[in-house]
């Protein structure tokens, strides 16, 4: 979650741990103005390596891959 202080880099390590272990990611965002969301969204893809999946109200999603892949198909 992005609270009142805004995109800090304890949002981004956090970030950084959960797309490790979930590859897809959910971010609630606390702000109204959705200029400052739609660039809090690209910082976060641009410092974790993630790509945006989509941007819904205060709900941010993106996605990485994970390094080793977790389901081996036949």
């Amino acid at each position: 979650m992005i609270g009142n202080q805004g995109l800090t880099e304890a949002v981004i390590q956090e970030a950084h741990r959960s797309l490790a272990a979930h590859e897809l990611i959910k971010i609630r965002v606390l702000g109204d103005d959705r200029a400052v969301r739609e660039t809090w969204l690209a910082e976060i893809c641009a410092a974790t390596g993630a790509a945006p999946v989509q941007h819904i109200g205060k709900l941010l999603l993106i996605y990485r891959p994970a390094d080793t892949p977790r389901l081996q198909l036949p």
